[in-house]
């Protein structure tokens, strides 16, 4: 059987895994959601109606499956991790609730308007809907990221003795909420959520254009596919290269609050100056190649690149190595190549981004077939570059589960056994798994009906645009 530590560890993070992806494409399809009602609304172009209600299905299955596969992951602090839930609920419970009560039945109440009601109530209802639904999914990040983000950088408590047991009890909630961390998570993780989205919208709009213009099948209603690139364009050329900037920024406070998890994702052992930001590195020695902490590595990189990036800008900055600290490093490998996966993605998204918006400015966005073969193989890389970087987060992090304050290790269930950890996590397997294919099918069938078919005069303005999108 699996150590319970390990087993625990590995169910959380495959629970997590498989759910990010269900909160990033409705955080994500939030905003275009609330901008589609607007222009449905306020515009007579039959267009816009269609966006709304195709995006409104696939926010509304990820919504559903989010929300099943999110309630899992609270009740694991108490199956898996009640020793980490006893010593920090008093802090850490507070955030979890109020994301309940707040963000979650902010969502849940108007999304039954939202969904079925644009024939039932007035146009400003609608619209008040749509907001409300957006503003409690982002409500809903904000408290998970409250949370999390007070496990990178605790502050505002204090650790008292209670009933013979040590716990953390909460002093200043400013202080802990608005903590260094939560700003930084929450920007960077909002924003990619909705670079995840625009790519996702850029692919799948990019097949249906390459079909209509480069297969010779004629597509229905392709000017929705082109109109749905056009505006995924927009948004991608703003978020991919604030993502790029906030980035590296991020990794300067990371730096300062975090020094161990910046060296594992720079994979510095010894403290140093001029350190190279290394591209690639891989164990001198064929034995280490299983090894997510071998030290000794050869790698290509730029010479001070990771010293600059530490300190903004000074490429002879030091960087305090891993040897340094009393703990055991984090495996070094894993967030290693986890962040440089996160940020090759990261400027190719930026690359991406301009090359689409100078075809489409150059007037070729419908003949450039190797654009539109690049979108369709990046509609999923968004949330992988999300996948990574909750890596670097939560493993560069170890063998802390609180930094500074709690491992990883003492925050397992004490009665737990090797036998019911390694069950749960094969359950867990088998279970996420079928739910992750069951999303798939929904959302590939729902992509594959296309958009929805309006009625009188609509559809006729619907055909004229499509006749001269085909005639441009």
């Amino acid at each position: 059987m699996i150590d319970p530590v390990l087993a625990s560890r590995l169910q959380f993070a495959l629970t997590t895994i498989v759910h990010i992806i269900f909160p990033v494409m409705s955080m994500g399809l939030a905003p275009f959601l609330v901008y589609f009602t607007w222009k449905d609304i306020r515009s007579e172009d039959p267009v816009y109606e269609q966006l709304r209600r195709f995006w409104t299905k696939i926010f509304a299955v990820s919504f559903v499956v989010g929300t099943v596969t999110g309630i899992v992951l609270e009740f694991e602090f108490g199956t898996n991790f009640a020793a980490f839930s006893a010593f920090t609920g008093e802090l850490f419970g507070g955030p979890l609730a109020t994301e309940g009560m707040m963000a979650f039945m902010l969502e849940a109440t108007f999304l039954g308007v939202f969904v079925f009601g644009r024939e039932k109530v007035s146009d400003a209802l609608y619209m008040v809907s749509a907001v409300a639904v957006g503003l409690g999914t982002w409500l809903s990040a904000v408290w998970i990221l409250v949370a999390n983000s007070w496990m990178q950088t605790p502050r505002g408590f204090e650790v008292v003795t209670k009933n013979g047991q040590p716990i953390i009890s909460l002093v200043d909630p400013i202080a802990a909420y608005a903590n260094p961390r939560f700003p930084w998570m929450f920007v960077h993780m909002q924003n990619a959520a909705v670079l995840s989205v625009a790519l996702f919208m850029a692919g799948v709009a990019a097949y249906y254009v390459f079909r209509h213009h480069h297969w010779g099948y004629p597509v229905k209603n392709v000017a929705f596919w082109e109109t749905t690139l056009k505006i995924a364009i927009v948004v991608l050329v703003v978020t991919a290269p604030l993502q790029v900037v906030h980035g590296d920024a991020y990794g300067r406070h990371v730096a300062e609050t975090q020094p161990q998890k910046f060296a594992a994702m720079e994979a510095v052992w010894e403290t140093e100056s001029y350190v190279p930001e290394y591209i690639v590195a891989v164990p001198t020695n064929l034995e280490d190649l299983t090894n997510p902490r071998a030290k000794e590595l050869f790698g290509l990189g730029i010479p001070g690149g990771a010293s600059w990036l530490a300190s903004g800008g000074d490429p002879t900055a030091t960087i305090t190595g891993l040897n340094e600290f009393e703990t055991e490093a984090p495996p070094v490998a894993i967030v290693f190549w986890s962040f440089r996966i996160m940020v090759g993605l990261g400027f190719w998204f930026v690359l991406l981004a301009f090359w689409a918006a100078y075809r489409w400015w150059r007037g070729q966005l419908r003949e450039d077939d190797l654009l539109h073969k690049s979108l369709m193989a990046s509609s999923l890389l968004g949330i992988l570059a999300v996948e990574v970087g909750w890596i670097v987060t939560e493993v560069g992090r170890q063998p802390w589960v609180v930094q500074g304050v709690m491992r990883t290790s003492d925050g397992v269930s004490p009665g737990l056994a090797g036998f019911e950890a390694t069950l749960t996590l094969a359950g867990f397997a088998l279970v996420y798994l079928g739910l992750l294919t069951l999303y798939t099918y929904v959302v590939a069938r729902i992509i594959r009906g296309g958009p929805p078919t309006v009625t009188g005069h609509t559809q006729a303005t619907l055909d004229e645009t499509a006749a001269a999108a085909g005639d441009d």
